[in-house]
């Protein structure tokens, strides 16, 4: 099977290379293969021995998964960054050469990343390492779409390359990703938490308030930053690994850019498109996890009828749904909203289904959602000029969309919250909550707090296996 397997990848090169010649170009190549099952977390633990990249992505169901190593191409984006990637893409898969008879969601050709929050906003040196917008093609990739699992090469090709030579390149990198690695137990701990000036968040919120009340914006989300100092360099495996255990229902995801990853578990879809079919989905408005049943029980109901939260909610619904009207049709909205549960909060959930026009892409929804009420505001520009005025962090790539999408027209990106930036035994962790006309500065305070929870849970762990 393998000797099988190893021919059909020469030939493939041989076409590919052919090509090249009589084309005069180098074009981008990229192989799939099916291979057996394997834990994607110790794939990604293996993958920190090849000293390249890492990304990682696991959906909130936990049917599809993967894991990038290294970079073959990144597309890179500003100001007009949809336009520009949507181009750069649509001209790398026209360009491109992809064997992938499986035709399957996130397999062939794949690219990774997300964007800053707002490109308008000054960059800190915080968030140096991550451009406005990046999407990485990996060199390697390792995906589970249900019970399958796939195997993916991508590298140009030049009319000097040897082919046998490309071949145990492939065969050296499959054994380093697939062995079983061996498990390493260890402590990590936060021996220092610093929250970034509380005092003058709260005094931000409150001005906020005052706006509302001056009609000035009807709702404005301020976000806050705590620093935490490790006992050692962040143990990013065993972080990913805590996450997917401690926060069902929840997207995962790691974005190494040298010595710095972006990682956190977000419940929050922006947009999911098999096709033609498109799904958004609205999580806004929050409350905490009871200590038993019927406390949960009550806070859920109390979530339900709170009209600050319900009306919080309906200002993101009401908002997707205007914003993909041009480009979808037979869009479908529930008339209320259930509630979903995380492990330490609970929110309000509506999906939106809609078919997506065919003159149009995931880059026209991405452009047209973010940032959703939920992150940003309402009204969206006067919201984020408050931002930009008041808010002391560079959220960076927090509160962004974050994704990937396929060849195969498939594509899914989330809103990065609950999230952190780890730069080796230190940590930026990330909160935000939505201001509204009725909030409180302290109330506010406490629900950032709560948002917290996720990621100090899995920095504080004291027995990692990786």
């Amino acid at each position: 099977m393998i000797e099988l397997e190893e021919k059909t990848l020469q030939s493939f090169l041989y076409k590919a290379i052919d090509e090249a010649i009589s084309l005069r170009k180098q074009p981008l190549f990229s192989w799939t293969k099916k291979i057996d099952k394997v834990d994607l977390i110790d794939v990604f633990q293996a993958a920190k021995n090849t000293k390249k990249d890492r990304l990682f992505w696991t959906n909130s169901s936990n049917d599809f998964a993967l894991v990038g190593v290294g970079c073959t191409h990144k597309v890179i984006g500003h100001e007009d960054r949809f336009e520009q990637l949507q181009k750069e893409w649509k001209n790398i898969l026209q360009e491109a050469i992809i064997h992938d008879h499986f035709k399957e969601v996130g397999t062939g050709l794949v690219a990774l990343g997300g964007m800053s929050f707002d490109p308008k906003r000054e960059k800190s040196g915080l968030w140096a390492k991550y451009p406005t917008s990046q999407l990485t093609i990996p060199a390697y990739m390792v995906v589970k779409n249900n019970s399958n699992y796939y195997l993916t090469m991508n590298r140009y090709l030049t009319n000097k390359d040897n082919i046998e030579q490309i071949i145990h390149e492939v065969n050296t990198m499959e054994k380093i990703l697939l062995t079983e690695t061996e498990h390493h137990h260890s402590t990590q701990k936060v021996i220092a938490k610093k929250e970034i000036a509380p005092n003058t968040w709260k005094k931000a919120v409150q001005k906020a308030v005052d706006e509302i009340k001056q009609n000035r914006a009807k709702k404005i989300v301020l976000a806050r930053e705590m620093r935490l100092k490790l006992n050692k360099d962040a143990n990013i495996a065993g972080m990913l690994k805590k996450l997917i255990n401690t926060q069902p229902n929840s997207y995962i995801f790691a974005f190494e850019q040298d010595d710095n990853c972006f990682l956190g578990a977000t419940p929050e879809r922006l947009v999911q498109v098999q096709g033609d079919k498109l799904l958004s989905t609205c999580l806004a408005g929050t409350a905490p996890r009871g200590k038993t049943k019927e406390e949960d029980a009550t806070i859920a109901r109390s979530l339900l009828f709170d009209q600050k939260n319900r009306e919080e909610h309906d200002y993101v619904v009401q908002m997707i749904k205007q914003n993909i009207e041009k480009y979808c049709e037979a869009i479908d909205i529930p008339k209320e909203p259930v509630i979903y549960p995380l492990r330490n909060l609970q929110h309000l959930y509506t999906p939106v289904t809609a078919k997506l026009k065919p003159s149009y892409t995931v880059f026209d929804i991405i452009k047209k959602l973010h940032p959703t009420p939920a992150l940003g505001g309402v009204p969206r520009e006067k919201a984020l000029a408050f931002i930009r005025e008041e808010e002391r962090l560079d959220r960076g790539w927090y509160g962004a969309p974050i994704g990937w999408l396929d060849s195969n027209k498939n594509s899914e990106f989330a809103v990065a919250i609950r999230s952190g930036l780890i730069q080796k035994d230190e940590v930026s962790l990330f909160a935000g909550c939505g201001v509204m006309r009725d909030s409180d500065p302290e109330m506010e305070y406490d629900e950032t707090n709560v948002k917290f929870l996720p990621m100090l849970h899995i920095m504080e762990a004291n027995d990692e296996s990786y």
